[in-house]
């Protein structure tokens, strides 16, 4: 009896999906990386130990929007609402936080505040739980 199951071959993942997983601006990337598809032991590795270009387009950009936010301290829809829709490198990120326009001050604070009250309502429903946790052994 002969194994007729055919070789594994690895998963590849489109471009503009391991580019987002790499967190870099597809358009940036090497022609080559846009041109094929990138394997996800590839992906794992670049992950663990990144190629040049990979180190420099994370240092210096230009970054996808949700690592423009991130550097910023704003959520995307702040970027949103700021009207800023495009990519940015890490020296245009600099000079805004440099400047701090009242928009980018305006969208830290609201993002402050929101993630205040997740933990505030994190803590609350970890009390609730752990109470509801004793009341559940004592009434037995």
């Amino acid at each position: 009896m002969t194994d007729s199951t055919p070789a594994r071959t690895p998963q590849t993942l489109k471009p503009a999906t391991a580019a987002k997983k790499l967190g870099v601006h597809l358009p940036a990337t090497p022609d080559d990386f846009r041109a094929e598809g990138v394997t996800r032991t590839q992906l794992a590795a670049w992950l663990e130990e990144p190629p040049a270009w990979l180190v420099e387009l994370r240092r210096e950009g230009p970054h996808p929007r949700s690592v423009v936010a991130q550097k910023l301290g704003v959520s995307n829809s702040g970027l949103a609402r700021a009207g800023v829709d495009d990519v940015m490198t890490t020296a245009q990120i600099k000079e805004l936080l440099e400047r701090m326009p009242d928009w980018l001050r305006t969208e830290r604070a609201s993002l402050a505040a929101v993630r205040a009250e997740d933990a505030r309502v994190k803590e609350r429903d970890a009390e609730r739980a752990a109470r509801a946790e004793r009341e559940g052994r004592t009434a037995r």
